[in-house]
Parts: structure tokens; C-alpha cells; sequence
């Protein structure tokens, strides 16, 4: 594959490294490269595998950035912010049309995986509002708290517990690895010791770690924020009939347990699964969808028999991290991280970490909960929530495995790792390169020209496709600019009707990826794309 030639190419690259401010190094080798190269006066122009590695059209012409990702998912409908014509609310999203097919597809696959290929996983819809004792026996109320300190000077909020790790990650990227290593000592005690706030606020005064967006060094004490919504039952407002928007799904399930395996007829080891909307009144709220006051949650809760725990902890881990692979996230996006607190009901936890462009962060919780939330239910409700055996004749409080992964932060990390820049016949081309059953759209069909029998044919196959797949017709523009389109929105498939399908019956498919096309028979589109998408790999 050739590009153009010297002065498509060299404005092309300009243009592009300028209006992504993309940076001084970046430009500097550019400047360099094509001024050493021999391509000057070149009619042939330069193969993609002379270039060096920060040029290959065949690749992202730079790091994806959030900015790209908001403004393409406003652009092309995939989210917006919420309440956009009063000014929006912090913190709150809604999806459009793309994205509300994108988020299905990402959660029917989720419960694909985890539901219907485990028999002895069972499903459950449990309600927002729940008792308002079942969040104080799992420790809500006492203890889903946050460490907050405020900068006098801005007057902006924040999470202590990030800035110290902040400090932490910039002391290792400005070579200061031994002081990196003190500081991270006093942060995993303080971390751990009973008296959080105050261990926290000794190393941000002690290292005069400063405000993020201030620069000021001027902080309040750090104080405990407890994260839960909470509202009234009935016409009138009192303590006493005080509920809570649920901070997680994971309750319903517990509080579900007896009820779910009696009626499923499971036995131990069996799990229960859930989707649904979880709410924390976040202090730090930003960075797009990552973190919201209201989002979805995906988990699965997996009851086991105690002194196992471990043995289904590490099945479950190698079963999400290679699910989340089977997405099309690549491998080298995604890591393990270690918890260094565990959580008051925890043995064990871990994290499926992916590189946002705002650094490693968290999409997935894997966590052997021991039997703490049972235990604590049984104690607060005084119903017995023991497990019968009837193979062993034993009688126990079992043990859970959770899996809990974040159904927004996934939808941000395929469309952080989908999106890619290149250059094509010396303009940019932004595309989504979704796996395919992901896609919001998964194939669309044009007319070459609205006139001539072609846009009747269009029809007809995008009918045929519809019974099958989300499709979409489009006859405005040129065919150029409608590819363009279908590639922001991750369309894999195109189809195109031309003045030769009305004579031999045959159609232009045309793939996202590799832009290569296939001439096909009009009645074999719905397989071909089947096929094509069963067989998809990412290039």
C-alpha cells in the first residue's frame, strides 16, 4: 500500500499533528523524517512500511485522547451530556441513539457470558429501594465513606486517598522512585490504620503536595463523606422513613439468596447475576462517563462452600480478564491489579485495570467476599440464611465470589480502544473498529444513486438484513462521505447497490478494517456477514 506523495502528505501530517496539538517531539520527528527522506519530488510517493512507527497510517496517527472521545460521541449520538439544554448536570449522561445500541449489545454479551453459557447461574432484577436495614447491616451506613479535603484557595473537592496516589505516580515518572517507595509505605498504613483522615492529612502536609488546579498548598482537615443518596417514603419527610438509592446491586442478590436458589433448585457452588443502576454521590465526579453519580452496574455473585473460595476466586479471574479480551480490548491494554487494602468483608480482590487515556484504572472487581454479607443479613433480619447440603448433609453459611464490573467504564474502554485515527489518500479517517457484535449498527446499505432502480434493491436487502441485525440505509452524499460516517459510528459492514447489481444480481461489500471489497451475490449479504462477523479478528 502507497500514500501520497510529497505534498499531500507532508500538509496531511501537519495539519493533523496541529489540529490534535499533538506534541513538540512528535512534530520535531516528523520534520525530521521528511526532510532526511527521499521522498521530496516523489510522483510514487512512500510505502506505509518505510515510515517510522509514529507515521504508519496503518496505525493510530496518535494517542486517543478523552476529548476525542466526547467530542466524537456527541457528534455521531453515542452519549450526551444530560439536561444539555438547561446546561447539563455534573456527572449525569444519557445515551443517544448509538449508544444506547452500543450499551445493549455490551450488556446482552455480559449476560450471554455469564448467565446462559453456566448452568448454574440464574438471573435477577432486584429493586432500587430496598429496606432501609439492609444497608446497615452491610455497612453502608457506617462505612461507605470517602476521605474529602478541600482547597481553601479554589475551593475545589477531592478524594485525600487520590491525591497521595496522584503524588505517588508523579514522584515515579520524574525518576524519584526511592521517595516513590516511602510515600507509598505511609500510604498503605494509612490506608489501613483506624484512623484514616488524619494519616492521610500528615502526608499530604508532610510531602506539601499542592491542588491539582490551583497550585495552592492551603488545605482544610480531611473528613469522612458518606457516598449514599438518600430520600423519603411518603408524603411525609422523617428519619423514620428514610430509604436509599442502592450504592450497589450486589445487596439485592444477597438478600435474594434463599429465595433464588430455592425456586432455581440450584446447589452450591451456584451463582446469581444482575444489571441494573447504582447511585453514589460521588466528591470527585468527572472524566466523562468514567465516574457518574448514576450508573449501571454488571455483577455476580457466586456462592460457594467455605475453604474453596480461593479456587473459584482464581477460576473467576481468568474467566473475566479473557472475556473482556474476547470484546476486542487488546491484551496489552489490560492488566491485574492487586488490592493493597481489602475491604472490611474481603479475603482476597483484584481489579481488571485498563489504559484509559487518563491512565490504568479500574472497569472490573474481582473479590472473594467471604461469608460477611450473608452472615450479616442473617444477624440484622434474624432469617436463617444457611445452605443445606444434600449430598454432604452439611449445613453452612456459604462463601461468595463476586465479579463486578462497571457497565459505563466498559463502554468507555471499547470506545477508547476502538477508536483510531489514520491517514487515507492523504486525508484523516476516524473510525471505531468495534468487534463487530458490539457494533451499534452492524451493516449499512447505499444506492450508488438515488434514481435507476438502485435505491428499490437497497431496500430490499436492508429488509432481509433488519430480520437479523440493526442496519441502516443511507442514500445522501457522496459514497466517500457515507463510508466516512458508518466508520465513526463502527459500522464493520457496507454495502453498496450499483448500476451492475440490477444486471448480474451481485453487490459491493466493503469491510471497516482492512477497506478491502468483496463482490457478492445479492441473496448470500445476511450470511456472508454472519460468517464474516464469527470469524472477526482485531488487525
Amino acid at each position: 500500500m502507497y500514500i501520497q506523495p510529497e505534498t499531500a502528505l507532508r500538509s496531511a501530517y501537519r495539519r493533523t499533528l496541529r489540529g490534535r496539538k499533538s506534541p513538540a517531539i512528535q512534530v520535531e520527528q516528523w520534520n525530521q523524517w521528511f526532510d532526511q527522506s527521499d521522498i521530496t519530488g516523489s510522483s510514487k510517493g512512500v510505502s506505509a512500511s518505510e515510515m517510522p512507527f509514529f507515521l504508519n497510517p496503518h496505525d493510530s496517527l496518535m494517542s486517543v485522547t478523552i476529548d476525542n472521545i466526547v467530542s466524537l460521541s456527541k457528534r455521531r449520538g453515542f452519549i450526551f451530556q444530560s439536561s444539555d439544554i438547561y446546561g447539563g448536570l455534573a456527572a449525569t449522561y444519557d445515551y443517544g441513539p448509538l449508544g444506547v445500541e452500543l450499551k445493549r449489545n455490551v450488556s446482552e454479551r455480559w449476560w450471554q457470558e455469564m448467565v446462559y453459557r453456566h448452568d448454574n447461574i440464574e438471573g435477577l432484577d432486584a429493586s432500587i429501594l430496598m429496606h432501609p436495614t439492609v444497608w446497615k447491616a452491610s455497612g453502608h451506613v457506617d462505612a461507605f465513606n470517602d476521605p474529602m479535603i478541600d482547597d481553601r484557595q479554589s475551593k475545589m473537592r477531592y478524594r485525600a486517598d487520590e491525591l497521595v496516589e496522584n503524588y505517588i505516580k508523579k514522584l515515579q515518572n520524574t525518576g524519584k522512585p526511592e521517595q516513590a517507595e516511602k510515600v507509598h509505605e505511609r500510604f498503605v498504613k494509612a490506608l489501613n490504620s483506624d484512623d484514616l483522615p488524619k494519616r492521610l492529612h500528615e502526608i499530604i502536609i508532610d510531602e506539601e503536595i499542592r491542588a491539582p488546579d490551583s497550585g495552592a498548598f492551603d488545605w482544610t482537615e480531611v473528613r469522612q463523606f458518606n457516598l449514599m443518596f438518600s430520600t423519603h417514603v411518603g408524603p411525609a419527610a422523617g428519619d423514620d422513613n428514610r430509604v436509599y438509592l442502592r450504592p450497589e446491586t450486589a445487596q439485592g442478590i444477597f438478600v435474594n439468596f434463599r429465595l433464588a436458589q430455592e425456586t432455581a433448585r440450584q446447589h452450591v457452588p451456584f451463582g446469581i447475576a444482575q444489571i441494573g443502576k447504582a447511585f453514589r454521590n460521588e466528591i470527585v465526579a468527572r472524566q466523562f462517563i468514567f465516574r457518574m453519580r448514576e450508573f449501571e452496574q454488571m455483577e455476580m455473585q457466586y456462592f460457594v462452600k467455605p475453604g474453596t473460595q480461593m479456587e473459584h476466586f482464581e477460576s473467576w479471574r481468568e474467566k473475566r480478564m479473557q472475556w473482556h479480551a474476547g470484546n476486542g480490548i487488546r491484551q496489552s491494554k489490560l492488566r491485574w491489579h492487586e488490592h493493597e487494602k481489602l475491604a472490611h468483608y474481603a479475603d482476597a480482590a483484584y481489579d481488571v485495570q485498563y489504559e484509559f487515556p487518563i491512565g490504568w484504572q479500574e472497569v472490573e472487581g474481582i473479590h472473594s467476599r467471604t461469608d460477611y454479607d450473608l452472615r450479616r443479613h442473617q444477624e440484622f433480619s434474624g432469617k436463617k440464611l444457611e445452605y443445606f447440603d444434600p449430598f454432604t448433609q452439611e449445613r453452612y453459611i456459604p462463601y461468595v465470589v463476586e465479579t463486578s464490573a462497571g457497565l459505563d467504564r466498559t463502554i468507555l474502554m471499547v470506545l477508547c480502544d476502538a477508536y483510531e485515527e489514520e491517514l487515507v489518500d492523504g486525508e484523516e479517517r476516524v473510525v471505531l473498529k468495534f468487534h463487530p457484535e458490539l457494533a451499534p449498527i452492524k451493516a449499512a446499505i447505499f444506492p450508488l444513486v438515488k434514481r435507476d432502480g438502485m435505491p428499490e434493491l437497497a431496500h430490499e436487502i436492508e429488509k432481509d438484513l433488519r430480520r437479523r441485525f440493526n442496519a441502516f440505509y443511507d442514500e445522501s452524499g457522496s459514497i466517500g462521505k457515507r463510508y466516512r460516517r458508518m466508520d465513526e459510528a463502527g459500522t464493520p459492514f457496507c454495502i453498496t447497490v450499483d448500476g451492475d447489481s440490477l444486471e448480474d444480481g451481485k453487490v459491493t461489500v466493503r469491510d471497516r478494517d482492512s477497506m478491502k471489497q468483496d463482490r457478492i451475490a445479492k441473496g448470500n449479504v445476511v450470511r456472508y456477514v454472519e460468517d464474516k462477523i464469527d470469524a472477526w479478528q482485531r488487525i
